[in-house]
């Protein structure tokens, strides 16, 4: 997915709960509490389909959450009982959020990666690969940090994601873009416009002044962030 005028090269990602991808086919640091793992767990990963190119893209992009900061093991397997399980065959990319994918019938994709094309950047990959895998520890988008609200220009987003490419209805955009999430349902730190976890956000959207880039790497408070809640 893309976003509109100022952000209209942007590709933009959904998280979700539920046991079915969003009805778009498609889509800081944050975490919800109850889609936590357990510090130390084992979380076993499988592709349902793919490349050898694809696969190894992921592999190598994804240790990035694990590689001297969260305390968690990624176990790479065969078989569609695996927790997170992996397709590319669908648009856009998104993921559901952290121990959701418990939840979800065996056999049934829980992250998707439609932009992992042959001709994708080993930037793009990494971002993308490291959003999706933040959604997967249990990061939920930055921009619904209610640390701090962001005071949007609502009519300018929504005249450009009900448009093409988006095409999103207004509950969608409400639900994706303005809903913050309850306090006490997350753990959080201030707004970090440079987390992987954050959309590109053009500066026509806001009233506040906050804008955001397309990050395509871990930011320090990821970083710090993700050790604190996987010692």
């Amino acid at each position: 997915m893309t976003g509109g005028n100022e952000g209209s090269d942007k590709q933009w990602c959904f998280a979700w709960f539920q046991a079915t991808p969003p009805k778009t086919g498609t889509d800081k640091a944050v975490l919800v509490k109850d889609c936590k793992w357990e510090t130390g767990a084992t979380i076993t990963i499988a592709f349902l389909d793919g490349t050898d190119e694809q696969k190894e893209l992921v592999k190598k992009h994804a240790a990035g959450w694990t590689d001297g900061l969260a305390n968690l093991n990624f176990s790479w397997v065969n078989g569609a009982v695996a927790n997170i399980r992996i397709t590319f065959k669908f648009k856009g990319s998104w993921s559901v959020i952290g121990t959701t994918c418990k939840h979800i019938p065996a056999g049934r994709a829980t992250m998707n990666f439609g932009w992992l094309t042959p001709n994708v950047s080993d930037d793009e990959a990494r971002r993308v690969i490291l959003h999706e895998f933040g959604h997967a520890l249990g990061l939920i988008h930055e921009h619904q940090n209610p640390d701090h609200q962001i005071q949007w220009n609502e009519p300018a987003v929504i005249a450009d994601l009900s448009g093409p490419p988006n095409n999103w209805d207004l509950e969608t955009i409400k639900h994706n873009m303005f809903e913050a999430y309850p306090r006490n349902e997350v753990n959080g730190t201030t707004l970090d416009t440079t987390s992987i976890m954050m959309y590109p956000i053009p500066a026509s959207w806001t009233v506040d002044g906050t804008i955001s880039g397309t990050n395509a790497d871990l930011s320090p408070k990821d970083k710090s962030f993700i050790r604190q809640q996987y010692p």
